[in-house]
């Protein structure tokens, strides 16, 4: 068998393995953190503490900026016209779920608690230029505007994916999508027609999607995390922020796989190539997180512009240097010296563990984007149980959520495993006559 070659399991082996129950225990503890989490910060709220909200802004950037970078993940391998990951996509593919509760969590945040994180609120931005670009209600349409459209097409090229999969399976899973399962089976026509109209129009999504969450990510970095520093702009801030978004999904991916692998007992379907496949991303991926960092921190330090210099200087002295320093270590150093080879890829309590760093370390990223700006002053670090407890509501929510998708669809792309013309999208097709297009076409 060859690294990238599955094992040919039939529809219904597929089907079988994807419909294994799984605990609801993980989903319940979401629930149970959820409930926590926001009992804590609507007491924050009450008693005017405005580290809750600024708590919330951490972790809002920081789960949504995975979630979302992991279905542009999933649109850069239809671009790609990838198949080894058609047994695994669909557990980055659940992450979409989260995107519709984080964008009323985003109108939240812009339309009641903008003004205790945002400084432009209350001290006027240095030039004329800023103060009309951060004026408040340009602001909340710009940010509320690009994040739903990002979510919209994340929410369609996804629901084009599951379709394919729910049409073919029998009826099964969480009774609060009985009405959407249905919609998708609706309409279905023949199989190798359907695959390929499908594999048309995701084709034409996913080259969208992809530019929407580049050119959207990088407005929403400049206006939720960027503009906090009323004095700091930086050109390369926009994808230096989306590309480590896509450093956590690809790092949340790896843990993911370990634990379906586990729980469903896909020993045969999910296989050591394609951790090795992940785990390669993952390290190329800190590596480009690196050069990125560095090629940041080394045009501001050789032009040496106060506008921008202060935004450096500031994390790199007390108290918050060896969180910086901490920073480069886990999200760079000891993943990329750590993945080196493959064997630290293939098992997992490396994999795992390394995993685990650079997402701790993307966390402290998101912390020190936001909170050395609106503390500059502090001898101390505003670390503790506001930022605990909101964390816990924000990962709830997000359990709640990515678990209550995998329960209400399958688990793996079992058409593209299973279909006798899973392959013929190899080759462009014309999705209305069926018939084989020159490849320049």
């Amino acid at each position: 068998m060859s690294m990238h070659e599955t094992h040919a399991a039939s529809r219904d082996e597929v089907i079988t393995v994807a419909s294994r129950p799984v605990p609801r225990t993980l989903f319940l503890a979401s629930l149970v953190l959820a409930a926590i989490g926001t009992i804590a910060f609507l007491i924050g709220i009450v008693l005017g503490e405005e580290r809750a909200w600024r708590a919330l802004h951490v972790n809002w950037l920081f789960f949504t900026s995975i979630s979302s970078a992991a279905v542009a993940f999933v649109a850069i391998q239809r671009i790609t016209t990838a198949r080894w990951s058609r047994p695994v996509i669909r557990i980055l593919e659940g992450m979409v779920a989260f995107l519709p509760i984080a964008f009323m969590l985003l109108a939240i945040i812009v339309l009641v608690g903008k003004g205790a994180i945002f400084p432009w609120t209350h001290e006027a931005p240095p030039n004329a230029e800023r103060q009309l670009y951060l004026d408040p209600t340009f602001f909340t349409i710009r940010v509320l505007g690009t994040f739903f459209l990002i979510t919209v097409l994340s929410v369609w090229y996804v629901w084009t994916s599951v379709r394919l999969d729910v049409a073919v399976t029998p009826e099964r899973g969480a009774g609060w999508a009985r009405g959407l399962r249905a919609r998708m089976r609706r309409r279905w026509g023949e199989e190798r027609r359907e695959i390929h109209h499908t594999h048309s129009r995701q084709g034409r999504l996913a080259v969208v999607l992809c530019l929407v969450f580049a050119f959207g990510w990088c407005f929403l970095s400049f206006d939720l995390s960027m503009s906090l520093d009323l004095h700091f702009f930086s050109t390369l801030y926009g994808w230096w922020f989306f590309m480590g978004g896509m450093l956590g999904a690809l790092m949340m991916f790896a843990l993911l796989m370990m634990w379906w692998r586990h729980q469903l007992g896909a020993y045969e379907l999910i296989l050591e190539s394609h951790f090795h496949d992940v785990g390669k991303l993952c390290f190329a991926l800190t590596a480009f997180w690196g050069y990125l960092t560095f090629g940041q921190y080394l045009v501001i330090w050789y032009g040496n512009l106060p506008e921008e210099t202060g935004f450096m200087r500031l994390r790199l002295i007390e108290p918050w240097v060896w969180y910086s320093v901490a920073v480069v270590f886990l999200v760079f150093v000891f993943p990329f010296f750590g993945l080196l080879g493959r064997r630290p890829k293939v098992w997992h309590p490396t994999m795992a563990l390394f995993a685990i760093l650079s997402l701790a370390g993307l966390w402290l990223l998101r912390y020190m984007e936001v909170y050395p700006s609106l503390y500059w002053e502090s001898q101390d670090v505003p670390l503790g149980l506001w930022e605990l407890l909101t964390f816990v509501m924000v990962l709830g929510l997000w359990g709640v959520s990515y678990f209550a998708f995998m329960e209400a669809f399958p688990r793996m792309r079992i058409t593209l495993m299973t279909s006798p013309f899973r392959d013929q999208v190899q080759v462009p097709y014309d999705p209305e006559t069926l018939e084989t297009l020159p490849a320049h076409e």
